[in-house]
């Protein structure tokens, strides 16, 4: 047998191993990453068009599973408020726990005299449609409003209530942070509420989660196309080559 076949079996034992090393690699990435975000991530599909344009009507979404408690101005927020209807609901969190709601200042809602930017609403719509009396959210609480100001049934329709519209910081379930269908991605970040004390929440894992399910595919679909593609070239090359004693 010549060096040079001894060669090639020398190389096609150690592409073997590595195209190996590359499924299972690839398996555990593709997987896990799928096990990760059912631990972190829960899909909810949102019932009404209060949400747009950022989010539509019948839109699936994924949520992080949050404590109340890490809950910042600007996220997007799964709730359930008993005197809200006692079902999951979808807004976005304006102002927290001491701050002071006010609206409207040129069109736009303020936050303890503050002017917000919300360039998530639809374009050209005033931050309310009939303004926000000047009102304070209690400690441990959130003030909620959607996207869709002109027909949310938000914490302006609950104003009178003994809490002033707010929700307390424990009937939040989870942030939303992507549309996964239709496939919107990521939601913008609310950088309007950047400068205010706190800041804004960071987004969760699932752009990790992504990336390693796609290079787990990846790895699984090269590795396993290693095989057949090495035998195709070691039999060309027995074909082409003369065999030397």
């Amino acid at each position: 047998m010549s060096r040079t076949r001894r060669t090639d079996e020398g190389h096609g034992k150690a592409g073997s191993m590595l195209s190996g090393i590359a499924v299972a690699l690839g398996c555990v990435l593709f997987l896990g990453g799928f096990v990760w975000g059912a631990f972190v991530y829960q899909p909810y599909t949102v019932p009404t068009a209060s949400m747009t344009p950022t989010i539509g009507a019948g839109d699936r979404v994924l949520a992080q599973r949050i404590d109340g408690s890490v809950v910042k101005r600007g996220d997007v927020v799964v709730f359930q408020e008993a005197s809200w209807g006692d079902l999951p609901m979808v807004k976005r969190v304006v102002g927290i726990g001491g701050d002071k709601i006010a609206c409207c200042t040129d069109g736009k809602l303020t936050v303890n005299g503050k002017k917000i930017d919300e360039p998530y609403l639809q374009g050209g719509m005033s931050a309310s449609i009939t303004g926000i009396k000047s009102t304070t959210v209690p400690k441990g609480r959130l003030f909620l409003l959607g996207d869709e100001r002109s027909g949310s049934l938000d914490s302006t329709v609950h104003l009178s209530d003994a809490e002033h519209g707010s929700v307390e910081r424990g009937a939040v379930r989870a942030r939303v942070d992507a549309v996964a269908w239709p496939l919107d991605g990521m939601l913008a970040r609310p950088t309007g509420f950047e400068e205010l004390p706190g800041g804004i929440s960071n987004p969760g894992p699932l752009t990790w989660m992504v990336y390693a399910v796609v290079a787990g595919a990846v790895l699984v679909l090269g590795g396993a196309a290693y095989g057949p593609i090495a035998k195709r070239s070691r039999r060309s090359r027995t074909r082409t080559e003369p065999v030397r004693a």
